[in-house]
């Protein structure tokens, strides 16, 4: 039987039922040098969470000049492992790629979001039942979403994504996904 990667995304959260929530106080990393970014502007996302069905409305997470820590508190629950609730950091930069996707195919940056941080737990059950789920997943450090921009074709999204450079990009248009991360530039095509 072949399981698809969207359906693996969907498996509810009756696998681990464990949850941590970790204290933040916060990033102090510096605005990343993306092209259309100025340190002044607001940069807000939203999310539709496909797996918990909980949606995230716009919370503008930098302003100001900086990173707002509540913000960065309610995106990374948000976009917690939706199997095991266990919230991690979602590093800033990535949401800023999200932010400038958004804003690049002039969107409000409403996002339905597949998958978001994954705890090793959550990564090695995927792994199992999808080969394709890499075994050291950028997902695990918060450096990486499954992603849809509704209103946007996908290939018009990954072509936006891929034409930054800012990391890695995933195409799944079976799957009706997008894969983005902060890692090396790189990108494929998936399957399933």
């Amino acid at each position: 039987m072949r399981v698809s990667r969207r359906s693996l995304l969907h498996l509810g959260s009756g696998v681990v039922t464990s949850v941590v929530a970790l204290g933040m106080t916060g990033p102090t990393l510096a605005a990343p040098a993306i092209v259309g970014l100025r340190k002044l502007d607001t940069r807000a996302l939203s999310f539709d969470c496909c797996n918990t069905g909980e949606r995230l409305e716009k919370v503008t997470y930098w302003a100001e000049g900086k990173y707002v820590s509540d913000a960065l508190a309610e995106i990374n629950h948000a976009l917690r492992d939706f199997q095991t609730g266990d919230v991690f950091p979602i590093e800033p930069t990535l949401l800023d790629v999200l932010n400038q996707i958004g804003r690049r195919l002039g969107t409000d940056c409403h996002f339905e979001l597949y998958s978001g941080y994954r705890s090793a737990k959550t990564n090695a059950i995927l792994h199992r039942l999808d080969p394709q789920v890499a075994t050291h997943s950028l997902h695990m450090k918060g450096q990486a979403v499954d992603i849809s921009l509704p209103g946007r074709s996908l290939q018009k999204v990954c072509e936006t994504a891929l034409a930054m450079r800012m990391g890695g990009v995933g195409y799944y248009p079976d799957s009706r996904f997008l894969h983005v991360d902060v890692g090396r530039i790189r990108h494929w095509v998936g399957l399933g």
